[in-house]
């Protein structure tokens, strides 16, 4: 089963908002309407922390969802939202950080069971999806957060072509997960296997699916906890 949810950013921050809605089961997809490929980054050019996360709720529409669509999605003043957009904004909202946004070259589609089977084809063949956008200036960041949703007790293979893609050494690599249980699994230490020159926090951030709507007060306890806030 996939664990945790994501979606595209709007142009409002919804990390203070309300009346977040977010179901029982664990899965994510991508919102059909995202036309710009990666989110832009923020405009603080002097910004040392980065947020870099990957994130895909099956719709965009609040009413009438399916169960699938309900499963890791949270809705905030009628925007549909996901599990892991919704800690990321929190967590970029409290730290300063800019925003990329992890999105394939090609879309990922919007049906559940094929989703499901592109996701565990992705992970038995060891495939790197190809992402949409680059992260301009990356020496720029000292603090990287590295945000996804557990899918099949792993990250998400596109996460994987980030890590190929990108050298992290000297960094600081806080990673932060939405699951519907199983937490990081072993993605902490795949992490530190490919980033070996990185400083990887062992202890990342785990929210489960079934508190996401209620967790931007434990986030940002988190975050001051351990010194970046």
């Amino acid at each position: 089963m996939f664990s945790g949810c994501g979606a595209s950013p709007s142009s409002n921050n919804p990390a203070t908002g309300s009346g977040k809605q977010q179901s029982e089961e664990n899965t994510e997809t991508t919102l059909s309407n995202e036309t710009e490929g990666s989110e832009n980054m923020g405009s603080n050019s002097t910004a040392k922390n980065l947020v870099v996360y990957f994130s895909m709720p099956e719709t965009t529409e609040p009413e009438n969802m399916s169960r699938e669509e309900e499963l890791s999605t949270v809705v905030i003043d009628g925007e549909v939202l996901g599990n892991t957009q919704y800690v990321a904004y929190i967590i970029a909202e409290n730290t300063g950080a800019d925003i990329f946004r992890i999105e394939p070259v090609t879309p990922y589609p919007l049906e559940h069971s094929e989703l499901e089977n592109i996701a565990q084809k992705e992970q038995a063949d060891n495939f790197r999806p190809e992402i949409a956008g680059t992260v301009e200036n990356i020496e720029q960041y000292d603090t990287i957060f590295f945000g996804f949703p557990n899918w099949y007790y792993d990250m998400p293979m596109i996460m994987y072509s980030f890590l190929d893609q990108y050298d992290l050494a000297g960094k600081t690599v806080v990673p932060f997960v939405t699951s519907g249980g199983s937490g990081f699994s072993n993605a902490i230490s795949t992490i530190k296997d490919m980033e070996p020159d990185a400083d990887v926090v062992a202890d990342g951030l785990s929210i489960s699916r079934n508190v996401v709507q209620d967790s931007e007060y434990d986030i940002i306890e988190w975050l001051t906890k351990k010194g970046f806030i």
